[in-house]
C-alpha cells in the first residue's frame, strides 16, 4: 500500500471534475509540481506548468495561469519533484536491427553482454540454437562481438566455430556493423572460396600464406551473406519484433526513432506497421543509397512528411567503416596492425568520389535530404567535396540542405569549420569515448583520439550538432549518452579530450531541439512551447542539478507521445 501511494505521488494522476467548466480551451492534461525544462534557447529555462490539448502543447507558464485551463475531465499530473522535458529525439539508430537482435545471440562484452573470450561466443551461439529449437541447417546469427575485448585479442575465425557447428551456417556480426565472421558452412552459403575476388569497397580476409577465406568479411564483403542475414520471416513475426523494439525506445524516453539504413525488402514491414497503427512513436526511415535511382525523383516515396508516424526523411549513404574496427577511412595511418593490410593502413571508402558526387547531385536536385555514415577524416573530406560539387552543378544555390554527417568521429578542426561554412549537420557518437576510447588512444594516438565527437567545439561555432547511440551498436540509454558527452570517460577512467566535455544542458540540446532541427522538425518538436507536439519525457531527477557522474543513473519514469502515455515505469522497477 505504501508503494502504491508513493507511485501515485511520483506521477500523481488525478481526474477532477472541477473548475473551468466545459470551455473549448479546457486542457486534456496539465503537468505541474516539478522542474519543467523547456529546452528553448541556449540556456536553461523553466516553467511552472504545462497544458496539453489534442496532442499538442496548449500553454506553458505559471501554475496559476495554466490551471485556469483545467476543465471537466482534465487530467492533472503532479510530477512530485520529477523533471519534465521534451521527448528524446533519436538522431541515429537502427530500429530494425534492434528488432532483429531479439532473435539473435548477444555477443557483446561486459557491461552490455557476457562475452569475454571466443569460447563464450560458441556457448552463446549454442544457447541461441537451443532457444530457437533450430535444426542443424538453420542459419544462426549473433551480434555485438568485439575483438578488442576478447581475451585472445583477435577476430574469431571459421575454424573457431566449425567444430561446434559443422552444418549450421553461423554468422557473427561485429559490434560496429561493418564486418562479420562466417563459419565454413556460411562461407559455402555465400559462395565464398579462394577464387572469390574482393568486392569494391570491401575485403575478404584470407588465411596466412593462402587465398583461402579465414572467415572475416569487411564492409561490402558482407554483402555475400546479405540474403542469409536478411532472410524473410512471416510478417506477423516481424511486426511482433518491431513492437518489442518500439517498447525499448519508449522505455528510454524516445518519442522519435530512426531506421538508419532501410533496404527495400524491409520497407513493406514499416508501411504495414504504419497502416496497422503499430508505430506508437514517430519513426524516421532513411532508405539505402543503393535504391536511390529508383526512389529519388521518381515519385516512388512521399519525402519529408509523416503518415501514421512514418516518415521517409532522406537517402542514407555509408562511405566508410568504423575506427575501432580499423576500416574508417583516414588521411593518416592507424598506429596498430590492421587485419588484411600490411602498409599505409588508412582504411578505405566504400565508393569512389565520382559516385558520391553523383548521388549528392541527384538528391540535391530533387530536394531530398542526404545522410551519410562517415567515421574517418578522409571520408569526411569526400563528403565535403561532394557537397561543393553538387552545389556547383546546380548553380551554387546554397539551399538549406541540412546534409547530416553521421558519426563524424575522426574529424579535424578545419572540417568542423567547413560544416559551419556549408551548413552541414554532424551527428556525433560520444558513447565511443567510453566503449572504445582506450582503443582509439592506441589506434589513433592522443591528438586524434581526444578530438573524437568534438561536441563542445562544434556547438561553440553555432553548428547545431546532435548525438546518438547508433543502437544496436551501443544501448539506447539516453542518460548514458548524455553522461558520456558530459564526462568523456573511457572504460579505464581516462578523460578522453577534456576540452570537448559539454555542460549537461548542451548535452541535452543534442538529444532534443537539435534533433528536431536535424529532421527539419524544429517547428513541431524539440522544445516545450505552445503549439508544438506534446512529446514529453519524465525523469526521476534533473540532469542539470545532479553530480555529472550521476547522470547515467537517472531513470525514465514516463514517456508521452502527442499527449498519450506510451510508457510508464512499472512500480518498484
Amino acid at each position: 500500500m505504501k508503494m502504491m501511494r508513493r507511485w501515485s505521488l511520483v506521477l500523481g494522476v488525478v481526474l477532477l471534475a472541477g473548475c473551468g467548466g466545459a470551455s473549448k480551451r479546457a486542457a486534456d492534461s496539465v503537468y505541474f509540481g516539478g522542474d519543467i525544462l523547456t529546452m528553448a534557447g541556449d540556456s536553461a529555462s523553466y516553467v511552472e506548468a504545462l497544458a496539453v490539448k489534442d496532442g499538442r502543447i496548449l500553454a506553458t507558464g505559471t501554475k496559476a495561469d495554466v490551471m485556469k485551463l483545467v476543465g471537466k475531465g482534465t487530467r492533472q499530473v503532479d510530477l512530485a519533484g520529477r523533471t519534465l522535458l521534451p521527448g528524446f529525439i533519436d538522431a541515429h539508430s537502427h530500429i530494425l536491427n534492434v528488432a532483429d537482435g531479439l532473435v539473435q545471440a548477444n555477443l557483446n562484452p561486459p557491461p552490455v553482454g557476457k562475452v569475454e573470450r571466443i569460447a563464450d561466443i560458441v556457448t552463446q551461439m549454442q544457447a541461441l540454437k537451443a532457444s530457437l529449437g533450430a535444426s542443424d541447417t538453420t542459419v544462426l546469427i549473433g551480434q555485438g562481438y568485439d575483438q578488442s575485448f576478447l581475451a585472445e585479442k583477435r577476430h574469431p575465425t571459421a575454424a573457431d566455430l566449425d567444430a561446434a557447428f559443422p552444418t549450421n551456417p553461423v554468422i557473427l556480426l561485429h559490434v560496429s556493423g561493418h564486418m562479420l565472421v562466417a563459419n565454413s558452412a556460411a562461407l559455402r552459403l555465400g559462395g565464398i572460396t579462394a577464387a572469390t575476388k574482393d568486392p569494391e569497397g570491401g575485403t575478404i580476409i584470407r588465411k596466412h600464406g593462402s587465398r583461402e577465406p579465414e572467415g572475416l568479411l569487411q564492409e561490402t564483403g558482407m554483402y555475400f551473406l546479405k540474403d542469409a542475414i536478411k532472410a524473410p520471416r512471416a510478417i506477423e513475426v516481424d511486426l511482433d519484433l518491431l513492437k518489442r523494439a518500439l517498447a525499448q525506445y519508449t522505455e528510454n524516453g524516445y518519442t522519435t526513432a530512426q531506421e538508419g539504413m532501410l533496404f527495400e525488402e524491409k520497407r513493406p514491414l514499416l508501411e504495414r506497421a504504419a497502416k496497422d497503427s503499430v508505430l506508437t512513436i514517430d519513426v524516421v526511415a532513411l532508405p539505402s543509397y543503393v535504391h536511390a535511382k529508383e526512389l529519388v525523383g521518381t515519385g516512388a516515396l512521399p519525402w519529408g512528411t509523416y503518415s501514421n508516424h512514418l516518415k521517409y526523411a532522406g537517402i542514407k549513404l555509408a562511405l566508410d567503416g568504423s575506427p575501432q574496427g580499423k576500416t574508417a577511412y583516414l588521411t593518416s595511418p592507424y598506429l596498430t596492425p590492421v587485419p588484411g593490410c600490411t602498409h599505409d593502413c588508412r582504411g578505405f571508402p566504400t565508393m569512389g568520389q565520382a559516385d558520391v558526387n553523383a548521388l549528392f547531385t541527384l538528391c540535391y536536385r530533387n530536394h531530398v535530404q542526404l545522410y551519410s555514415h562517415c567515421n574517418g577524416d578522409a571520408a569526411i573530406d569526400m563528403m565535403i567535396a561532394a557537397h561543393q560539387a553538387a552545389e556547383k552543378a546546380l548553380g551554387g544555390a546554397h539551399a538549406d540542405r541540412r546534409t547530416v554527417i553521421i558519426h563524424s568521429q575522426v574529424i579535424r578542426p578545419d572540417q568542423v569549420q567547413a560544416y559551419r561554412t556549408f551548413g552541414l549537420v554532424p551527428s556525433y557518437f560520444s558513447n565511443h569515448t567510453y566503449y572504445w576510447g582506450d582503443e582509439h588512444l592506441a589506434n589513433l594516438g592522443p591528438e586524434r583520439a581526444a578530438f573524437i565527437s568534438p561536441l563542445k567545439s562544434t556547438l561553440a561555432l553555432g553548428v547545431r550538432a546532435t548525438n546518438h547511440t547508433d543502437a544496436s551498436v551501443t544501448p539506447l540509454d539516453p542518460m548514458f549518452l548524455l553522461w558520456t558527452s558530459v564526462n568523456r570517460l573511457t572504460r579505464t577512467g581516462k578523460v578522453l579530450g577534456p576540452d570537448e566535455r559539454v555542460s549537461p544542458y548542451q548535452g541535452l540540446l543534442a538529444l532534443t531541439s537539435n534533433g528536431a532541427y536535424e529532421y527539419f522538425e524544429e517547428k513541431t518538436k524539440g522544445t516545450l512551447e505552445a503549439g508544438k507536439l506534446a512529446d514529453l519525457v519524465v525523469l526521476d531527477r534533473n540532469p542539470l542539478k545532479v553530480d555529472p557522474m550521476a547522470i547515467k543513473d537517472i531513470r525514465i519514469m514516463a514517456t508521452v507521445k502527442e499527449g498519450h502515455d506510451v510508457y510508464t515505469r512499472p512500480e518498484g522497477r
